[in-house]
């Protein structure tokens, strides 16, 4: 059995705990990213209101 980082990262704890944080992170990016988008538009829309 080959040691190769891919097989590392995949079956090791502190591997699979990184796959986890990077995935953890790109969710919360996309989560933040949509949600300061939908409040600009909101307040945009609020504004040419006024």
């Amino acid at each position: 059995m080959e040691n190769t980082p891919l097989s590392t990262l995949f079956s090791s704890d502190i591997g699979l705990l990184s796959v986890f944080t990077i995935g953890f992170i790109l969710v919360m990016a996309i989560y933040i990213y949509l949600y300061v988008r939908r409040k600009i538009k909101e307040d945009t829309a609020a504004h040419q209101d006024q």
